[in-house]
Protein backbone atom coordinates (compact mmCIF):
# COMPACT_ATOMS: atom_id res chain seq x y z
CA UNK A 1 0.00 0.00 0.00
CA UNK A 2 1.43 3.36 -1.01
CA UNK A 3 0.30 6.91 -0.38
CA UNK A 4 0.40 9.05 -3.50
CA UNK A 5 -0.86 12.65 -3.47
CA UNK A 6 -2.67 11.99 -0.18
CA UNK A 7 -4.56 8.97 -1.53
CA UNK A 8 -4.16 5.41 -0.34
CA UNK A 9 -3.64 3.95 -3.80
CA UNK A 10 -5.32 0.56 -3.58
CA UNK A 11 -8.37 1.79 -1.64
CA UNK A 12 -8.93 5.24 -3.25
CA UNK A 13 -9.28 6.84 0.22
CA UNK A 14 -8.01 10.35 0.90
CA UNK A 15 -5.67 9.66 3.84
CA UNK A 16 -5.35 13.33 4.74
CA UNK A 17 -9.10 14.03 4.83
CA UNK A 18 -10.43 10.65 5.92
CA UNK A 19 -13.77 11.04 7.68
CA UNK A 20 -14.27 7.32 8.32
CA UNK A 21 -16.49 5.65 10.86
CA UNK A 22 -14.62 6.90 13.94
CA UNK A 23 -16.51 8.01 17.02
CA UNK A 24 -17.76 11.56 17.01
CA UNK A 25 -15.24 13.85 18.74
CA UNK A 26 -18.18 15.82 20.17
CA UNK A 27 -19.64 12.71 21.78
CA UNK A 28 -16.24 11.65 23.13
CA UNK A 29 -15.58 15.16 24.46
CA UNK A 30 -18.93 15.18 26.24
CA UNK A 31 -18.23 11.73 27.73
CA UNK A 32 -14.81 12.84 28.96
CA UNK A 33 -16.36 15.98 30.47
CA UNK A 34 -18.97 13.83 32.23
CA UNK A 35 -16.25 11.47 33.50
CA UNK A 36 -14.29 14.44 34.82
CA UNK A 37 -17.36 15.76 36.68
CA UNK A 38 -18.04 12.32 38.18
CA UNK A 39 -14.39 12.00 39.21
CA UNK A 40 -14.55 15.32 41.06
CA UNK A 41 -17.90 14.39 42.63
CA UNK A 42 -16.98 10.91 43.89
CA UNK A 43 -13.27 11.26 44.67
CA UNK A 44 -12.82 15.02 45.10
CA UNK A 45 -9.74 14.70 42.85
CA UNK A 46 -9.00 15.80 39.31
CA UNK A 47 -8.89 13.35 36.44
CA UNK A 48 -5.32 12.43 35.55
CA UNK A 49 -3.13 9.48 34.66
CA UNK A 50 0.48 10.38 35.44
CA UNK A 51 0.12 9.52 39.13
CA UNK A 52 -0.77 5.97 38.06
CA UNK A 53 2.62 5.52 36.42
CA UNK A 54 4.37 6.90 39.50
CA UNK A 55 2.42 4.53 41.75
CA UNK A 56 3.22 1.55 39.52
CA UNK A 57 6.89 2.58 39.52
CA UNK A 58 6.66 2.70 43.32
CA UNK A 59 5.34 -0.87 43.38
CA UNK A 60 8.34 -1.95 41.31
CA UNK A 61 10.61 0.13 43.53
CA UNK A 62 9.29 -1.61 46.65
CA UNK A 63 10.36 -4.95 45.15
CA UNK A 64 13.77 -3.74 43.96
CA UNK A 65 14.80 -1.14 46.58
CA UNK A 66 12.16 -1.02 49.33
CA UNK A 67 13.98 1.22 51.81
CA UNK A 68 14.87 3.79 49.15
CA UNK A 69 11.34 3.80 47.74
CA UNK A 70 9.80 4.37 51.18
CA UNK A 71 12.24 7.22 51.83
CA UNK A 72 11.05 9.25 48.81
CA UNK A 73 8.85 12.22 49.68
CA UNK A 74 6.31 11.42 46.96
CA UNK A 75 5.65 7.93 48.32
CA UNK A 76 5.34 9.23 51.87
CA UNK A 77 2.33 11.28 50.71
CA UNK A 78 1.04 8.81 48.11
CA UNK A 79 2.05 5.25 48.91
CA UNK A 80 2.56 2.89 45.97
CA UNK A 81 -0.46 0.83 45.09
CA UNK A 82 -3.25 0.16 42.65
CA UNK A 83 -5.77 2.96 43.10
CA UNK A 84 -8.36 4.57 40.89
CA UNK A 85 -5.67 6.30 38.82
CA UNK A 86 -4.18 2.94 37.81
CA UNK A 87 -7.64 1.62 36.98
CA UNK A 88 -8.22 4.76 34.85
CA UNK A 89 -5.14 3.90 32.76
CA UNK A 90 -6.30 0.31 32.29
CA UNK A 91 -9.77 1.61 31.43
CA UNK A 92 -8.28 3.98 28.84
CA UNK A 93 -6.48 1.09 27.14
CA UNK A 94 -9.63 -1.05 27.15
CA UNK A 95 -11.73 1.93 26.00
CA UNK A 96 -9.32 2.67 23.13
CA UNK A 97 -9.58 -0.95 22.01
CA UNK A 98 -13.39 -0.87 22.18
CA UNK A 99 -13.56 2.47 20.35
CA UNK A 100 -11.31 1.16 17.55
CA UNK A 101 -13.29 -2.05 17.35
CA UNK A 102 -16.74 -0.43 17.29
CA UNK A 103 -15.55 2.32 14.91
CA UNK A 104 -14.17 -0.26 12.45
CA UNK A 105 -10.68 1.14 12.92
CA UNK A 106 -9.06 -1.91 14.52
CA UNK A 107 -6.47 -2.76 11.89
CA UNK A 108 -4.09 -5.08 13.70
CA UNK A 109 -1.24 -3.25 11.95
CA UNK A 110 1.93 -2.28 13.74
CA UNK A 111 2.85 0.09 10.93
CA UNK A 112 0.20 2.40 9.45
CA UNK A 113 0.54 3.43 5.82
CA UNK A 114 1.86 6.92 6.67
CA UNK A 115 4.62 5.41 8.83
CA UNK A 116 5.57 2.88 6.13
CA UNK A 117 5.68 5.62 3.51
CA UNK A 118 8.03 7.69 5.66
CA UNK A 119 10.23 5.00 7.25
CA UNK A 120 9.69 1.85 5.19
CA UNK A 121 7.82 -1.39 5.73
CA UNK A 122 10.57 -3.02 7.80
CA UNK A 123 10.69 -0.33 10.52
CA UNK A 124 8.59 -2.12 13.17
CA UNK A 125 11.35 -2.11 15.79
CA UNK A 126 11.98 1.59 15.13
CA UNK A 127 8.30 2.34 15.77
CA UNK A 128 8.33 0.37 19.03
CA UNK A 129 11.52 2.11 20.23
CA UNK A 130 10.19 5.55 19.27
CA UNK A 131 6.87 4.85 21.03
CA UNK A 132 8.60 3.66 24.22
CA UNK A 133 11.04 6.58 24.22
CA UNK A 134 8.21 9.04 23.60
CA UNK A 135 6.16 7.49 26.39
CA UNK A 136 9.05 7.74 28.84
CA UNK A 137 9.69 11.38 27.91
CA UNK A 138 5.97 12.15 28.29
CA UNK A 139 5.88 10.49 31.72
CA UNK A 140 8.98 12.38 32.84
CA UNK A 141 7.58 15.65 31.52
CA UNK A 142 4.23 15.00 33.18
CA UNK A 143 5.86 14.48 36.55
CA UNK A 144 8.00 17.61 36.06
CA UNK A 145 4.92 19.65 35.05
CA UNK A 146 2.85 18.41 37.98
CA UNK A 147 0.39 16.63 35.73
CA UNK A 148 -0.23 14.95 32.42
CA UNK A 149 -2.29 15.85 29.37
CA UNK A 150 -5.46 14.55 30.98
CA UNK A 151 -4.71 16.22 34.31
CA UNK A 152 -3.89 19.62 32.83
CA UNK A 153 -5.75 19.38 29.54
CA UNK A 154 -9.04 18.14 30.93
CA UNK A 155 -9.32 18.74 34.66
CA UNK A 156 -7.13 21.82 34.89
CA UNK A 157 -8.67 23.62 31.93
CA UNK A 158 -12.17 22.81 33.21
CA UNK A 159 -11.18 24.57 36.43
CA UNK A 160 -9.83 27.50 34.37
CA UNK A 161 -6.35 27.05 35.86
CA UNK A 162 -3.94 29.34 33.97
CA UNK A 163 -1.04 26.88 34.33
CA UNK A 164 -3.16 24.12 32.83
CA UNK A 165 -4.16 26.28 29.88
CA UNK A 166 -0.50 27.08 29.24
CA UNK A 167 0.37 23.38 29.52
CA UNK A 168 -2.43 22.36 27.15
CA UNK A 169 -1.32 24.93 24.57
CA UNK A 170 2.26 23.66 24.86
CA UNK A 171 1.05 20.04 24.44
CA UNK A 172 -0.57 20.98 21.14
CA UNK A 173 2.44 22.98 19.94
CA UNK A 174 4.76 20.08 20.83
CA UNK A 175 2.50 17.59 19.06
CA UNK A 176 2.33 19.72 15.92
CA UNK A 177 6.11 20.19 15.83
CA UNK A 178 6.70 16.47 16.38
CA UNK A 179 4.21 15.47 13.66
CA UNK A 180 5.79 17.93 11.24
CA UNK A 181 9.25 16.60 12.07
CA UNK A 182 8.23 12.95 11.69
CA UNK A 183 6.06 13.21 8.60
CA UNK A 184 7.15 16.31 6.68
CA UNK A 185 10.89 16.76 7.24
Amino acid sequence: MMIELGLIADQNIDALNYAGPAWSPYLVGALIGGLSMLTFYFSNKPLGASTAYAKLAGLIGEKVAPSHTRSLAFFKKKPPGVGWEVMLVFGAVIGAFLAAWTGNELTGQLLPAMWQDRFGGDSGMLRIVVALAGGMMMAFGARMAGGCTSGHGISGTLQLAVGSWISAICFFIGGIITAMFVYLV
